[in-house]
């Protein structure tokens, strides 16, 4: 029964509360948009870090985290990339990538926007974490977490907090 979290556009800082939120988990899945290797080395002092790398993330980032990942966890099918799109809206490169995996999860991050809902098209559950960071136009900082127990997704939750709050 894996317990992850996920998170995206940390953009080189993460949120004092990651440590304690994440506390407990098995995993923690960043997709992209990570900032430095210090977010990954960090979160690493907490769980197995699983990362892809996004559009601001240079070298350093890209030498340790692909464009995609796709593994499984606890019975599912997970895909992880930056830049994905939305149920109805993914991008050609993920759609083709969801036709030809079949995910069970796919999370992808970019938007900013908090978005957990089941693709019954794809039957597939879309996670977009939202934004952890600090940097950029959201309004609110996002981060969530949830166990696979059985094949089934549970105990879903969701820390946020005013990202004016925060700075």
């Amino acid at each position: 029964m894996p317990k992850i979290g996920v998170l995206s556009d940390t953009h080189g800082v993460l949120p004092e509360a990651v440590k304690d939120f994440f506390a407990g988990c098995d995993e923690i899945w960043h997709a992209g948009d990570v900032g430095n290797l210090s977010v990954l080395e960090q979160l690493a002092g907490i769980a197995s870090v699983r990362a892809v790398h996004g559009n601001i993330d240079g070298q350093d980032v890209r030498s340790v985290a692909h464009a995609h990942t796709f593994f499984t966890c606890g019975g599912k099918r997970v895909l992880i990339k930056h830049v994905g799109g939305r149920p109805g809206a993914y991008t050609p490169e993920t759609r083709e990538q969801i036709n030809a995996l079949r995910p069970d999860i796919f999370v992808c991050g970019h938007s900013h926007i908090l978005l957990v809902q089941f693709n019954q098209k794809n039957n597939l559950l879309h996670i977009n974490p939202g934004a952890a960071g600090s940097s950029g136009f959201h309004k609110m900082i996002t981060m969530l977490r949830f166990q696979i127990n059985d094949g089934n997704i549970t105990n879903m939750e969701v820390w946020e907090k005013p990202r004016k709050a925060l700075i």
